[in-house]
């Protein structure tokens, strides 16, 4: 079974006080997820940033994801062409605003044909979620 996570999930894999860090550890073991490049940026980006409540360096961020996340995920990159279907169909899905980098995630798990997107933020995918989209669950 083809399976997708968002950096959702790899950044509870990296954090071990997350409720979520064994599940999330296991999704990456267990299915080899895709993820859209672009997560291992927001992973960056959440990591280095505080929002969680600490800070960790960017060369250490950088070892943790070529080191602890690269060996068990595989990256998919949405092309020119699909990134702009996805913005012109976004006011269809209900996505706007920073809803549109959760919609890419989902956009990358069709393109690879998963049957599931793991993800600790279900709720941020009901809205543009269709009939035909990969199921959206917790790790």
């Amino acid at each position: 079974m083809i399976a997708a996570a968002d950096s959702s999930v790899l950044i509870a894999s990296l954090v071990g006080k997350d409720p979520y860090h064994k599940a999330s550890v296991m999704v990456l073991e267990e299915h080899r997820p895709f993820v859209h490049r672009h997560a291992l940026v927001e992973t960056f980006s959440t990591l280095t940033g505080g929002r969680l409540g600490f800070r960790m360096s960017a060369e250490e961020i950088a070892q943790l994801i070529r080191e602890s996340i690269l060996p068990w995920v595989r990256t998919v990159e949405l092309e020119d062409a699909e990134l702009i279907e996805a913005m012109s169909v976004s006011q269809v899905r209900g996505v706007r605003g920073g809803a549109i980098y959760d919609f890419l995630h989902l956009c990358a798990a069709r393109k690879v044909s998963a049957f599931r997107l793991y993800t600790k933020d279900v709720n941020d995918f009901k809205s543009f979620h269709r009939q035909g989209d990969p199921e959206i669950v917790h790790p």
